[in-house]
């Protein structure tokens, strides 16, 4: 069962939540409620997210610095923030947003569209991040582990070398079609950037794979 990403919706009005809730539903993910920024801030301290949409004016904690303590922090700091906000005081305001760290910068009313567009693609490339994520632990395991399970149960190294080698396959195939969509629709560069990031990371973890296989360099010789 594919476990679903989290998006945190961080906004002091309920009806504002409450919109947010209704446009982002179709996506099917978990959507996670925070009426301030301290309580976003609690929210972060134990779950992981794909992507934030942070309200800027808030009472108390404002959305910039909400936003400078999620990037201060080295469990929360790559996490994409959006920042909504219903009134717009210019260039520098917007240039404000970026530099408290937010990968997007949308003025209310928005698209529904265009916003759960946005969502979807910070969805979809930390769904990606996971499935690296476990092929790489899956890698660690056979370096280290000398071909045992994650059950504990002794497993032929040929064997998991082609189960990874497989699921492995399907995760570059999948973020390949990401990328070429991102570069296709002229989707944000920060999205751009951080798919070429997990192909990067891709590219390094088949490389390791690769060097475990019979017969190639760095691997183990090949049996007759």
């Amino acid at each position: 069962m594919v476990q679903k990403a989290k998006i945190l919706l961080v906004d002091d009005r309920p009806e504002n939540l409450l919109a947010l809730e209704a446009i982002l539903s179709a996506l099917d993910q978990t959507l996670v409620r925070a009426s301030s920024g301290e309580e976003a801030l609690k929210a972060l301290l134990t779950d992981d997210f794909a992507v934030i949409l942070l309200d800027v004016q808030m009472p108390g904690m404002d959305g910039f610095e909400t936003a400078a303590h999620i990037k201060r922090r080295e469990r929360t700091r790559d996490i994409p923030i959006i920042f909504l906000t219903a009134i717009n005081h210019g260039p520098h305001h917007t240039f404000r947003g970026y530099a408290a760290g937010a990968v997007d910068y949308i003025s209310k009313p928005f698209d529904p569209w265009v916003l759960r567009a946005k969502v979807s693609v910070f969805v979809e490339l930390y769904m990606k991040n996971c499935q690296l994520r476990e092929q790489a632990a899956l890698l660690r395991l056979q370096l280290e582990g000398g071909g045992r399970a994650a059950g504990g149960e002794a497993k032929e190294p040929a064997g998991l070398l082609a189960e990874l080698s497989a699921r492995l396959a399907a995760v570059e195939e999948q973020a390949e079609a990401l990328s070429k969509q991102l570069s296709d629709e002229s989707t944000d560069a920060a999205a751009v950037a951080t798919a070429a990031h997990l192909e990067r990371k891709l590219t390094g973890l088949r490389r390791a794979l690769d060097a475990l296989e019979p017969g190639t360099s760095g691997g183990q010789p090949a049996v007759n």
